[in-house]
C-alpha cells in the first residue's frame, strides 16, 4: 500500500501554533469566561486518535484564551442533520458544528446560521472551491477547516493490453480508447448510477466538465436543462454505445472491491478519493494503477468537498465563537488535521509534506475543485436528476428527453420548498 503523506508539524505543536496565531484577550462583555461549545464529527476516524487529537486541541485553546472556556462534543455521524436541526430549534444546542456544504444551507435557509466571515482574515488564501461552500448571497456562512478531492485514477495494464500508450485526459480521448478496451471486454469508463450513489462524483463532475452547472448563480432555478447537461449525458450514452462502460452502469454502485475496477473489467474512474484509489492499488496492484489530473470536457473540473464550521444562532457571544473558528482554520491546525485524518487543508498557505505522486495528484486536484451546489432543494432536484440519468441509460430516454423530464419535475418540486 502506497504510504501516506506526513505533515510537516506535529498534531500538539501545530495546535499550540494555531492558538498562538490568534489574538488572545477577554472576548465576553462582563469579562469573566465565556463559554463555547463546538459539535465534532468522526473526521479522524480511529476513535482514540480522534479523542486525543480534539482534548488536546482543547487544551492548547484553552491555555492560549484563559477567558474561553471550550467544550468539545465528538458525536457520531448517525442523524447529524435531524440532532443539529432539533438543538438549533430548541437553543440548546452548539455555537459551533461542523457542516458540509448542503447541510449549511439548510440550516443557512432555516435561519439557524450567522455569519462567519469575522473569522477570516484573508479569503484569498483559501481555495476558491472551499470558501464557495459556505458562501450564501454573497456572505460567508461556513468557515472551512478542510478539504476532500477526487481526481482520475488508470488501470495502466489494461490500457497497454489494448495497445494504448498514453492515458485518455480528455472526453473525446476517451470516447477514442474505448473500442480497443472493449474487443478485450473492458470498459474504459466506470460510471455509478445506482441511487446510492451521490451525483457529486457521478454525474455532477461531467456536467461541470461540460462548462454546466446544477442551479442558477443565484440558486433560485434550474440550469441544468442546459446544452452542457445534455451534452454530459450524451457523452456517456455514446460511451455505452461503444462499449465504454459497465454493462450494469444505470444501477451498480461505486464499490471498488469486487467492482469493474477491482475485477480488471474497467480502466479508469474520475472520482477516486484516496481510499478508494488505495483499494484500487491493493486489488490490481499499486504497480498497476497511475493517478491522473481531473478530467477535461470543455473544462477541467473535479469535485472536493470542505468541512466547514458553521456558527449557529444559539451563540451569545460571537467575537469568543470567532476566537474558536480562527484556531481551527488556522494554517498550523490545518496541516495538523492532514497529519491526524489525511484530509487536505483548505488554504494554500497551510504547510505540508507530500511524498508520493497520487496525493499529489489529489492535492493537485484542488484547484479545479467544485465544492458540489448548496441550493434550496438541492438534495430533491439530486434525487429527481439521478433517476431519468438512470432511465437513459437502460434505453428509456434520449440524453435531450431526459434532462428536460427531470428539469421539469425538478422546478415543480423547489416551487413547492
Amino acid at each position: 500500500m502506497r504510504t501516506r503523506t506526513t505533515a510537516t508539524i506535529a498534531v500538539g505543536a501545530a495546535a499550540a501554533l494555531a492558538l498562538t496565531a490568534c489574538s488572545s484577550g477577554d472576548s465576553s462583555a462582563d469579562g469573566g469566561s465565556s463559554e463555547i461549545t463546538l459539535w465534532m464529527y468522526p473526521v479522524i476516524a480511529d476513535e482514540d486518535a480522534s479523542r486525543d487529537y480534539w482534548e488536546s486541541f482543547e487544551a492548547d485553546f484553552e491555555t492560549e484564551h484563559s477567558d474561553i472556556d471550550l467544550s468539545i462534543e465528538l458525536l457520531p455521524w448517525a442523524d447529524r442533520e435531524e440532532k443539529i436541526g432539533t438543538a438549533i430549534a430548541a437553543g440548546t444546542g452548539p455555537d459551533l458544528v461542523l457542516l458540509v456544504p448542503d447541510l449549511a444551507r439548510n440550516f443557512y435557509d432555516t435561519g439557524g446560521l450567522k455569519p462567519i466571515d469575522g473569522a477570516i482574515d484573508d479569503p484569498g488564501v483559501y481555495f476558491e472551491g472551499a470558501l464557495a461552500g459556505g458562501t450564501f448571497d454573497g456572505e460567508i456562512y461556513g468557515l472551512p477547516i478542510y478539504q476532500t478531492a477526487n481526481t482520475t485514477a488508470y488501470n495502466t495494464a489494461l490500457f497497454e493490453e489494448a495497445g494504448i500508450t498514453e492515458l485518455p485526459q480528455t472526453w473525446d480521448e476517451i470516447l477514442d480508447a474505448a473500442p480497443a478496451l472493449a474487443e478485450n471486454g473492458v470498459s474504459v469508463l466506470d460510471y455509478s448510477g445506482s441511487a446510492e450513489t451521490t451525483l457529486n462524483i457521478s454525474f455532477y463532475p461531467l456536467l461541470w466538465q461540460a462548462g454546466g452547472s446544477v442551479f442558477t448563480e443565484d440558486g433560485s432555478d434550474i440550469a441544468f436543462d442546459g446544452p452542457e447537461g445534455v451534452e454530459a449525458l450524451q457523452f456517456l450514452l455514446d460511451l455505452q454505445e461503444a462499449g465504454g462502460l459497465p454493462a450494469d452502469a444505470a444501477t451498480k454502485t461505486t464499490a471498488v472491491e469486487g467492482g469493474p475496477l477491482g475485477l480488471g473489467t474497467a480502466a479508469m474512474s474520475y472520482g477516486m478519493s484516496g481510499a478508494t484509489i488505495d483499494q484500487l492499488e491493493a486489488a490490481v496492484g499499486e504497480e498497476n494503477v497511475t493517478v491522473g489530473a481531473p478530467l477535461t470536457g470543455a473544462v477541467q473540473a473535479s469535485f472536493g468537498t470542505p468541512g466547514i464550521i458553521g456558527l449557529t444562532t444559539i451563540n451569545e457571544d460571537e467575537e469568543a465563537a470567532l476566537e474558536v473558528a480562527r484556531a481551527l482554520a488556522a494554517p498550523e491546525a490545518q496541516s495538523a488535521m492532514f497529519e491526524a485524518a489525511g484530509w487536505f487543508p483548505s488554504r494554500e498557505d497551510a504547510e505540508i509534506t507530500i511524498e508520493d505522486d497520487a496525493t499529489q495528484a489529489l492535492f493537485d486536484s484542488l484547484a479545479v475543485s467544485n465544492p458540489g451546489e448548496a441550493a434550496p432543494g438541492a438534495r430533491q432536484v439530486m434525487s429527481i436528476l439521478a433517476t431519468h440519468i438512470q432511465s437513459a441509460l437502460q434505453g428509456q430516454a434520449t440524453a435531450e428527453e431526459a434532462i428536460a423530464d427531470a428539469a421539469a419535475e425538478a422546478r415543480d418540486a423547489i416551487s413547492r420548498l
